[in-house]
């Protein structure tokens, strides 16, 4: 077991650095904006006493621009931890929220409270009352549930049968959408076509906290199983020979992935691929021990995330691409290469 969790960088260096990159690009993304905004006038808007800036200089600021960035930090983050747990979990790289079809049930559910209750994205008091979060948990709950029970036999986790299953429930819950597209009235259906896309532009500050108070538990939560997941790497006979309740762990780590999702699709849409990039990233930089790599990933996504939202502020600059749309360029490539190197293993 030693020379499975062997670290190839040294953690704590790797968590200082990303850290330090992490605060460069907040920096960053508080300054950049379709108006534009000077370096220090930017950060002098931070403080709340500075009275010498324009008030809208401010508002922007405050209300607009760093709202945004800090979730841009908690929707990578927690996309992250989930992608790792997932790919733990199942003993595969190619584990992913969204390539399996738990993004897409999670997705299916709140497009139904949104059209349901209409106007969702733009009244936060749905949004503090949960209807969209919990909609979204119970769609990515049940998918995930139904790829694990699908893609798991007495032989072990099938990866083939688990993307097939994926694809498959990609596609029910693509038919769903496209019902709800059709009943749809003008603002939910203004609302859907945007949410589909991912998108960071509705931040507020009750999706913030919202978004941290999950992000806080799941680390905790995440990190508390850290050791079980290890010796799940091993095999599930191992893990039970070592007195762990595999059943248990399974469930337990299925319904707070699922929850990640399902709030994380809730606050920002469908945002791909950052589940299945980062955890590889982290693996390869400080290696798989879980103890270790769940605090990278969560680090990890919330940078490349953030990047990957100025990419989508700046390129076509004063117009913003989704940020959906930049993380599905990064991250498709990435997977298809992936499939390529796994190729062999998945006959």
């Amino acid at each position: 077991m030693n020379d499975i969790l062997t670290r190839r960088v040294p953690a704590r260096w790797l968590m200082v650095f990303s850290t330090i990159l992490l605060y460069i690009a907040v920096v960053s993304s508080i300054t950049l904006g379709p108006m534009n905004i000077g370096f220090f006038d930017s950060l002098k808007a931070l403080l709340p006493l500075d009275s010498e800036l324009p008030k809208y200089v401010s508002v922007i600021i405050q209300q607009v621009r760093l709202p945004r960035t800090l979730l841009a930090i908690a929707v990578g983050g927690i996309l992250a931890m989930c992608g790792t747990v997932m790919q733990g979990l199942f003993r595969n790289p190619l584990a992913d929220p969204g390539i399996i079809g738990v993004s897409a049930g999670a997705s299916l559910g709140a497009a139904i409270a949104i059209v349901l209750f209409g106007g969702v994205l733009g009244n936060t008091l749905f949004l503090v009352l949960g209807t969209v979060p919990v909609f979204a948990f119970l769609g990515g709950a049940l998918a995930t549930f139904a790829i694990y029970y699908m893609g798991t036999s007495s032989n072990g986790t099938s990866v083939t049968i688990m993307l097939l299953a994926g694809v498959a429930l990609g596609a029910i819950a693509g038919a769903g959408m496209g019902l709800l597209n059709f009943f749809a009235d003008d603002q939910a259906l203004r609302d859907l076509s945007l949410w589909t896309m991912g998108s960071l532009a509705g931040a507020s500050w009750d999706s913030i906290f919202l978004a941290y108070a999950s992000l806080f538990a799941l680390a905790f939560l995440f990190q508390k199983n850290a050791k079980p997941l290890n010796a799940l790497l091993l095999g599930e006979a191992e893990a039970r020979h070592l007195g762990i309740d595999v059943q248990k762990l399974k469930r337990n780590l299925i319904l707070l992935t699922a929850a990640g999702v399902g709030i994380t699709v809730a606050l920002s849409g469908m945002i791909g691929f950052i589940g299945l990039v980062v955890p590889h990233i982290g693996r390869m930089l400080t290696g798989p021990d879980h103890r270790t790599l769940i605090p990278v990933s969560l680090l990890l996504g919330g940078l490349v995330l953030l990047v990957s939202d100025m990419v989508a502020r700046i390129v076509v600059a004063p117009l913003e691409i989704p940020v959906g749309i930049i993380t599905a360029a990064i991250g498709a490539p990435f997977f298809l290469a992936l499939l390529l190197k796994q190729r062999g293993r998945l006959a």
